[in-house]
This record gives structure tokens, sequence and C-alpha cells, in this order.
């Protein structure tokens, strides 16, 4: 049996309240994606980059780079089944009247674009904070924290996907499967900091396997 493990959605802003969603979900479901586009010569015979030969030479094998930010989509389920049936569980009662939809709102919350309300608090745009004109609203996605097992990284929502599986009888969801998009925010902030320090840790343990050095011996490379 393939244990769950949770994870937990938080804004990183001044909005009032805080937006916290916790969940479950395997994290077989996730899935990862880094770009980068290549720059290469237009000269007859570099359509795959220049020549090389030497690894000293592998610097001019393409005229330049640019990096996409890291995409990646994963999939929970939110289920309020437990909570409905045990009165123990916290949010019994919660459940028991609105299901899942507290977590729906969430998402759509953090989703939604913020402007500048009074005292500089983050609020929703839908609640007319802002100039009545598009360039006088200083409409911003919200930045959220995805705490993952042993990843903190700050992304931005970028889609939310529901598939409702099962209603109350006033029709509320008290279960369904979520699709979630995020785009990481990559720059100076301390998360992403971090995160590169951790994959730099995770490469010298990947070599210090031996099979990464074995396999460079082989070649004639060394580290």
């Amino acid at each position: 049996m393939i244990s769950l493990t949770r994870g937990i959605l938080i804004e990183y802003g001044l909005s009032l309240p805080s937006l916290v969603l916790q969940f479950e979900f395997n994290p077989e479901t996730l899935s990862r994606t880094r770009t980068i586009q290549i720059v290469m010569g237009s000269a007859p015979g570099t359509r795959g980059g220049y020549d090389f030969t030497l690894p000293t030479e592998t610097p001019r094998v393409a005229q330049g780079v640019t990096v996409e930010p890291e995409q990646f989509s994963l999939d929970i389920l939110l289920d309020a089944t437990d909570r409905m049936a045990d009165s123990n569980l916290p949010g019994h009662a919660i459940a028991r009247e609105f299901g899942i939809e507290p977590e729906l709102d969430t998402l759509r919350c953090m989703v939604e674009p913020k402007s500048q309300g009074p005292g500089g608090v983050q609020m929703l745009s839908s609640l007319g904070f802002g100039g009545k004109k598009a360039f006088q609203r200083d409409e911003h996605p919200s930045v959220l924290l995805l705490v993952w097992g042993t990843h903190i990284l700050p992304v931005f929502l970028k889609s939310v996907q529901v598939e409702e599986t099962a209603h109350l009888p006033t029709l509320r969801p008290y279960r369904a499967r979520v699709n979630l998009s995020f785009q990481v925010i990559e720059g100076n902030n301390p998360f992403y900091q971090v995160e590169k320090i951790r994959q730099m840790v995770g490469a010298a343990m990947n070599l210090a396997t031996g099979f990464s050095g074995s396999f460079a011996t082989s070649f004639g490379v060394s580290f």
C-alpha cells in the first residue's frame, strides 16, 4: 500500500486572514518540467551546435541560453468522508454541513489576483480595491509556499482544475480530485536559495555513490 504524504500550501503575504490548505496526495502523481531555450549558430553545419572535441571547448557549442522557470503539477484528493463520519475528528461539524467546499474556496482565493487595500494589506481584487481602470488596480498573483517533504518551494498557482465526484444532499461536494499547476519563483528569495543548496547537496550525494564517477572515468572525464 502506498503511503500518503501530507503537503501544505501557504500564502506568503499580508492578506488577512492568511490562506492555508493542508492536503494529502500521492507523490507519484507529481510532474515537474524544466526547459531551456538554446541559441544556436546560423552558419552551415551548426544546426546542433558548434564543433567541439575537448571539455574546454564546450562553452562555445551554443551562443547562449534562456532558462525557463520550472513548472510542475500535482493531483490531490480532497475527501471529507472520514471527518463526516467521526465526531472526534477536527472539523467534523463543518464537514457534515459544507463538505470540502471550504478547501475549494481556499484554492479559488489563492489563484485569484490580489490588489493593495488599506494599509498595504493584500485583498482579493474582486472586492474592488484600487482604481476603476485596469492600469490602476495594481493586481498581482499570490506568492505561495508549497511545503512538500524536504522541499519548501515559492510558487505561483497558475491553474486549479476540480473534478467533484461526490456530493451532499445540498449539492455541496465532499469528495473531489483536484489538479494544481504551479510555476516556481526562481530568484534571490530565501526559499529558492535553500532549494538550490539542497539540489547541489543531492547532486554531490549522487556523485558519491561511485556510479557517476566510474561512468565519467570510462569516458576519460574527471570531476
